[in-house]
């Protein structure tokens, strides 16, 4: 069963940084592409950022270009996204997902394929102004 659990989340202040996590289990990690997506309230799921297996090729949605680093550790099975210069806009539910297959791209090519919500518990952002 695939199990991601999400942590890294809290109260920011506009300006500030945020370093996120995602432990991944149940299936092999270094053999599929990974994602972050967000949620912010009364909103749908946002396309943030994606990796390939091997963390060689990423790819980021225009509103984090420049100020987000995903990466991924294959041997603890974690993938990171570091968020810097937050803004209240990025504020919301932070959530990993898994690609069907190895590459970067799958969700950036295919917005509409994205879930509908969270797998996980997610973890939360808030930003302050």
């Amino acid at each position: 069963e695939v199990q991601l659990v999400e942590s890294g989340g809290g109260l920011v202040q506009s300006g500030g940084s945020v370093r996120l996590s995602c432990a991944a289990s149940g299936f092999q990690f270094a053999s599929y592409g990974m994602s972050w997506v967000r949620q912010a309230p009364a909103k749908g799921i946002e396309w943030v950022a994606g990796i390939n297996n091997h963390g060689s090729v990423t790819v980021y949605a225009d509103s984090v270009e420049g100020r987000a680093t995903i990466s991924r550790d294959n041997a603890k099975n974690t993938l990171y996204l570091q968020l810097n210069t937050l803004t209240t806009e990025d504020a919301g539910l932070y959530c990993c997902i898994k690609h069907p297959d190895s590459l970067g791209r799958y969700y950036y090519d295919r917005p509409l394929s994205l879930p509908s919500r969270c797998w996980g518990q997610g973890t939360q952002v808030t930003v302050s102004s």
